[in-house]
């Protein structure tokens, strides 16, 4: 069933315009939302907005306002804030193009699919394989219900997609984060994390081999739940053991640890070692095993020397 267009929109650059169709990107169906329900009855309960003084409040009553202070708001109109909200044009005004990699995915907040309206085919097709030979992505301005937006437009399979970002005073400051000094790693360390990190490279990356596995489980809890059954809570995961570092990065390239789904190197290399060790094992074992046998019996070297060759072999 094709996707239904959740609103429309016109890209420029220079002097040429482009109608296009916004489209989203998820699958509200997949997701999985809970009501409260008043326990014990079943009934969905209603929201209500109660003022400390006077009460319930209707919704003909509410106002907007800005908290200045704890506590202490100043009270905004319907057109007061009509006034101050930004001109809708739905145009996605391209600003400058620069390269990919530039802008960092800390910057994205929501992705859509666009996809070209009425007589936009042929130009829509002419930016999309522009930005891909290029290697190049478009920053605009997209002004949309009552609100200014800095996008992102970059092909995405044979159409393009566009990323709303946020804006720079958005994003918590990377100094906020209460670090410290860290350690520089050893030379040792690092050859054998990096062996690791080989070992798990791939040059594509294949989303469908991941499962959010709560939500099936939470899916299954519920059926069981409608059909009179009860749920029961699963065990608590182990929480990983934290061990020496230098000994976990050579457990780790040693295969000790279960490689992903999908990866069969590092059990490769786990059965490489667990039959190199087998071997070794069984070879200190017979060694082990002849020496005993010598000392139980020591005339067997004379019994060989006098000819019974027949009971040596």
């Amino acid at each position: 069933m094709p996707a239904r267009a959740i609103d429309t929109a016109t890209i420029s650059f220079g002097l040429v315009s482009i109608p296009i169709k916004i489209y989203s990107t998820s699958e509200p169906s997949h997701e999985i939302h809970f009501n409260f329900i008043h326990e014990g009855c079943g009934e969905r309960l209603k929201q209500q907005y109660v003022c400390p003084r006077h009460g319930e409040v209707d919704r003909s009553e509410m106002a907007k306002g800005f908290e200045l202070t704890k506590g202490n708001f100043v009270e905004v109109s319907k057109d007061e804030l009509k006034a101050i909200e930004a001109v809708s044009n739905d145009e996605v005004g391209i600003r400058e193009f620069v390269p990919r990699i530039a802008i960092d995915p800390i910057y994205v907040d929501r992705t859509y699919y666009i996809g070209p309206d009425k007589g936009g085919d042929r130009a829509y097709r002419l930016l999309r394989d522009a930005l891909e030979h290029a290697d190049l992505v478009g920053v605009a301005s997209y002004s949309a219900r009552g609100k200014e937006y800095v996008v992102m437009v970059r092909p995405f399979e044979d159409g393009m997609a566009m990323h709303q970002l946020r804006y720079p005073d958005e994003i918590k400051p990377w100094s906020q984060v209460p670090l410290g000094k860290l350690p520089a790693a050893g030379k040792a360390e690092l050859g054998l994390a990096r062996q690791i990190i080989d070992q798990l490279r791939h040059d594509t990356f294949d989303p469908t081999q991941y499962t959010d596995e709560v939500k099936d489980r939470v899916r299954k809890l519920i059926a069981k739940k409608a059909k009179g059954g009860e749920i029961v809570a699963p065990p608590e995961a182990p929480k990983p053991v934290v061990t020496d570092l230098m000994e976990a990065l050579k457990a780790s390239l040693a295969g000790e640890k279960e490689a992903p789904a999908g990866d069969g190197r590092g059990r490769r290399a786990a059965n490489g070692h667990a039959k190199n060790g087998h071997a070794k094992n069984g070879h200190a074992k017979a060694h082990a095993r002849t020496k005993r046998a010598t000392k139980s019996r020591p005339h067997a070297r004379g019994h060989a020397s006098r000819g019974n060759k027949r009971s040596h072999a």
